[in-house]
């Protein structure tokens, strides 16, 4: 399964267009060459009795930055390693840049800017009005998504799965383990190879960074931990 080489500009990269977006299932916006394997891969849900829904897909820089904002500010929830709500004003900058890292991407540096990324969850599985809180809970054990997340888990595991993937399955040191973050593999692999060291310099080198001493200062281990953890994704 091949895509055609993407245009993959500074503003695809990062998040600050939506020039290779079409709208998915649902108006998601989405990278034009994933819609179609998306729609079949719907299918196969369906026909296994799974209501595979989008809870986001394209996500912007500005977006990104916003969370980012929103969790400094205490509006939305600042969470430990293993999922406990933190004190942000507790906290020494270089503690929450450590934990943001952990949950939210660096804007810029998100897979969901490019359009090849969900968050995904099962809609037949959960009554009208559910509030999704996307954890782990609701993906594993006897939550209500675990069924459909197994059996994506085997079509991927027997190549049946339209090049689809989990690239954040295992917890091996950065990001937090996602059952929930689905990837299209052909293409978004062509964009993090191009997600060089050259690219993340010059994102940083933008204005208006919170925690931009530490974010500098650990940029090396920011890039090596939290963008190519995965060089073959």
């Amino acid at each position: 399964m091949t895509c055609s080489p993407p245009d993959l500009d500074f503003a695809r990269l990062t998040g600050q267009t939506e020039a290779h977006l079409v709208p998915g299932p649902g108006g998601v916006l989405v990278h034009r060459q994933v819609l179609e394997p998306l729609q079949r891969l719907h299918r196969r849900a369906q026909a296994a009795g799974f209501e595979l829904t989008l809870a986001s897909g394209f996500r912007s820089f500005e977006r990104q930055m916003s969370i980012w904002q929103r969790k400094l500010r205490g509006e939305l929830p600042l969470l430990s390693r293993t999922g406990e709500r933190l004190d942000v004003d507790a906290l020494s900058p270089d503690e929450q840049l450590q934990a943001l890292l952990r949950w939210s991407a660096l804007p810029g540096t998100s897979r969901h800017h490019w359009g090849t990324d969900f968050d995904i969850y099962d809609a037949a599985a959960v009554p009208a009005g559910y509030h999704l809180q996307l954890v782990p809970e609701e993906y594993t054990g006897d939550g209500p998504f675990a069924p459909m997340t197994q059996w994506l888990q085997q079509a991927v595991a027997s190549d049946s799965g339209e090049g689809f993937f989990f690239p954040y399955a295992e917890d091996i040191g950065g990001v937090a383990p996602e059952p929930w973050h689905l990837s299209y593999r052909p293409l978004a692999q062509q964009f993090l190879q191009a997600f060089e060291p050259a690219v993340f310099q010059a994102l940083l080198q933008g204005a208006g960074w919170p925690l931009a001493d530490s974010i500098a200062g650990r940029a090396e281990e920011i890039y090596r931990r939290y963008i190519c953890l995965r060089p073959d994704a």
